[in-house]
């Protein structure tokens, strides 16, 4: 195995399809380098679970390959998942044992013993915010506390590419922010790959070193977050004026600017500026040469949900479907 193939993940022609329904993943292709952090972005529906589920050797592909750490997942089941962590949308804990004596079994299973096993499940109650309650039932466990003891789970045996799974949802912003400085630490500090789905806009644009949109199981778009937005989307100029009366005038103006779009809110005006580099000062003269008085005026910066609309032709927020039923249902593993 290639030394650069080790922490890497790659995908060609991958393709899953159930019995009853279209197909969830319909031949996607990626790549991950080592230590990257790879947003998978999308709505339900769209095929992230499936495409996790057959990178981590959950599922066979209908069609196509993989590869992760430089293995098949279909032929070299157990190599893989010897070297990768993942924390799923459905966490496996047992509701009677304690988060410790999940952590004690963990370890156990990866022959971590002794004292460098209750160094190690000190070291991840820590990180993930669970000191206090590590000596509780799992039963009295928020679904926050139960989405971080899973990660601290997948990062026993301290693996090179980590899998999650829309980790945070459920999680408060407090938890949502500690576990996004994790997932930024295990792969700036320690070089781990992380492989990560998430219908949150802002996560991605956080954490992401590039991002995949899918949509209907294809990546409509990727690359980094920043030349996503560049490319698809300029700002956006919003303004009301303070005198409705004058909402003809700065139509006429603002559209010397830009092409009119869906304002923002009650009385608003927007134009999508026509450069990248709209110069705000010049939009300010033109109105006041105009005589116009307004009451609002700013400027939105273009954000992934702009290039997955100007990609789908719909916004990301507030899509439906249930992608992970038709998993749950067909779930089998992979050839190992």
């Amino acid at each position: 195995m290639e030394a650069s193939r080790e922490n890497s993940i790659e995908a060609h022609g991958l393709v899953r399809e159930f019995k009853k329904g279209p197909r969830a993943v319909d031949g996607i292709d990626l790549r991950v380098d080592p230590g990257e952090i790879y947003g998978f972005l999308g709505p339900n529906g769209a095929g992230k679970s499936t495409t996790v589920h057959m990178l981590t050797t959950l599922l066979p592909p209908t069609a196509g390959t993989a590869t992760v750490a430089g293995y098949d997942v279909v032929t070299e089941g157990p190599k893989v998942r010897k070297a990768i962590g993942a924390a799923l949308q459905e966490a496996a804990l047992d509701p009677f044992l304690t988060g410790r004596e999940h952590l004690r079994l963990q370890t156990t299973m990866h022959g971590i013993t002794g004292e460098e096993r209750r160094e190690r499940s000190d070291e991840l109650l820590t990180r993930v915010g669970l000191t206090e309650a590590a000596d509780r039932k799992v039963k009295g466990y928020s679904g926050g506390m139960k989405r971080r003891l899973d990660l601290a789970l997948a990062l026993v045996h301290r693996p090179r590419i980590l899998f999650l799974d829309e980790p945070t949802t459920g999680l408060d912003v407090q938890s949502r922010t500690a576990l996004w400085v994790e997932v930024g630490r295990l792969a700036k500090e320690e070089g781990v790959t992380v492989f990560l789905t998430t219908q949150y806009l802002e996560e991605a644009d956080v954490l992401a070193d590039r991002v995949g949109i899918i949509d209907h199981g294809r990546i409509v778009a990727e690359g980094t977050p920043e030349k996503l937005k560049a490319e698809i989307a300029c700002s956006t100029v919003e303004a009301v004026p303070a005198d409705p009366d004058q909402r003809g005038a700065v139509v006429s103006v603002l559209e010397r600017f830009g092409e009119q779009t869906t304002g923002y809110g009650p009385g608003s005006i927007a134009v999508q500026l026509t450069s990248p580099n709209g110069n705000l000062a010049e939009i300010v003269r033109a109105l006041d040469a105009g005589g116009v008085v307004l009451s609002q005026l700013q400027i939105h910066e273009p954000t992934l949900d702009d290039v997955f609309l100007a990609k789908t032709g719909r916004h990301l927020e507030g899509s439906g479907g249930d992608e992970e039923e038709d998993v749950e249902q067909e779930l089998e593993p992979a050839r190992a």
